[in-house]
């Protein structure tokens, strides 16, 4: 059996955008002809989020790609996809997203075991000033790689 992770989406704005505080993990219910379709890498995550709605975690506007050789069903590529987690974790964040400023986002989509997984993360959004201060940082970074590459260390 394989036992290693592959990613099959990621979130990029996500970080930039937000301060990711919590991830927690949780499965995602899909239609065949979708698993099919991410084994291709057919998906995306911009734009999507994720509420909670009587108890239950939902993944809401991440794009999966029809999958081309499906000859009946054809999900709607933008429906709403029920996540599966443990009660206690949901209702833990419910409490945090009911916080001022907290939303809930998928970071992630990756096969873990064979199964989709997809990476929720608590997050709190970011002014403008956290944004440039984050990429300050990353340019001073990339410039001391840079400079200790160059002195061979």
């Amino acid at each position: 059996m394989n036992n290693e992770i592959k990613l099959i989406a990621s979130n990029k704005k996500a970080f930039h955008n937000y301060f990711i505080s919590q991830q927690v993990e949780a499965g995602i219910v899909l239609e065949g002809s979708e698993v099919k379709s991410l084994r291709t890498n057919g998906m995306s995550l911009a734009e999507s989020f994720i509420h909670i709605k009587n108890g239950e975690i939902f993944l809401k506007n991440a794009y999966i790609k029809t999958f081309e050789n499906t000859s009946s069903f054809v999900p709607d590529e933008r429906r709403e996809r029920k996540l599966l987690m443990h009660k206690a974790e949901i209702e833990k964040l419910e409490r945090k997203v009911k916080e001022k400023g907290y939303t809930l986002m998928a970071t992630k989509v990756y096969f873990s075991k064979g199964k989709v997984k997809v990476e929720v993360a608590l997050a709190k959004g970011k002014m403008l000033h956290d944004k440039r201060e984050a990429m300050k940082e990353k340019v001073n970074k990339k410039e001391v790689d840079r400079f200790l590459k160059q002195r061979g260390r």
